[in-house]
């Protein structure tokens, strides 16, 4: 019975991890750019089979009871498919269609600046005339830093070029990654490069007047929310169940 509370508290541990990863999607289902978490489980079985084939153990099978019969709460992932496009008609809100990332010179609040990546294309053009996102970071060209000449009109064509009054002004920096489990999240919308990240040319076309959403199904993210609160109660009655037994068991030996 004790062994029957810990599986159902780890499975209440595992319900609620699961419910922060569907809430904090919730959040972010109308931040431009955000990509989709989920959290992946470990049962039992699986992790049983792969210690008997352990090569530390000696060929020698663990006795099941040896073994913990909780759950064990896997990895956070990101779905990294393409969001729907809103169409806003601002010149400076820009989409990407297909694979990479806006590069954006990001600075801390030491003062160290390095390369963040996104799919957030709502930029503008602050005072000294640079195009920056939102949050005041620099959107990075071939050149670096994409300044736009005062009292000029841009246009940014599919290949990423922006055009000031129809002079080439520089190529916004599309940077795509061989595999991106090399990437983790910074923030809501942003993304850092870690050590064995290999960067490589996107498949992309600049889509200009466009902002790329996220890629949540607020419905489904609903109906998977209630499926986890079911099962967090289902584990919640077990545990009451079996605390009530042994309290009768206790009650009895005192008799």
């Amino acid at each position: 019975m004790v062994r029957g509370l810990y599986t159902a508290y780890t499975g209440m541990m595992n319900q609620q991890a699961r419910l922060d990863v569907i809430t904090n999607n919730l959040a972010n289902a109308s931040t431009v750019g955000y990509k989709k978490e989920g959290s992946t489980s470990q049962a039992f079985d699986s992790m049983y089979t792969q210690k008997i084939k352990d090569d530390s153990e000696g060929y020698i099978n663990r006795r099941i009871g040896k073994e913990s019969l909780g759950v064990k709460i896997g990895e956070t992932y990101t779905d990294y498919t393409q969001g729907s496009f809103k169409v806003t008609g601002n010149t400076l809100d820009l989409a990407l269609e297909g694979t990479g990332f806006f590069n954006i010179e990001y600075t801390s609040k030491s003062g160290v600046t390095s390369t963040r990546y996104t799919r957030d294309g709502s930029f503008s053009i602050n005072n000294e005339g640079m195009l920056v996102t939102e949050d005041g970071d620099y959107l990075l060209g071939q050149g670096g830093r994409i300044q736009i000449p005062t009292g000029t009109e841009v246009s940014i064509d599919e290949l990423g070029n922006v055009y000031a009054d129809e002079q080439l002004v520089d190529k916004i920096q599309i940077t795509d990654f061989e595999d991106y489990n090399y990437l983790r999240k910074f923030g809501e919308n942003l993304y850092t490069a870690v050590d064995g990240a290999v960067e490589k040319d996107g498949n992309y076309k600049v889509r200009e007047g466009y902002l790329e959403m996220s890629n949540i199904n607020v419905i489904s993210e609903m109906v998977e929310m209630i499926t986890i609160s079911r099962a967090y109660e289902s584990n919640q009655k077990a545990i009451q169940t079996i605390d009530s037994s042994l309290e009768k068991s206790v009650n009895l030996g005192k008799i």
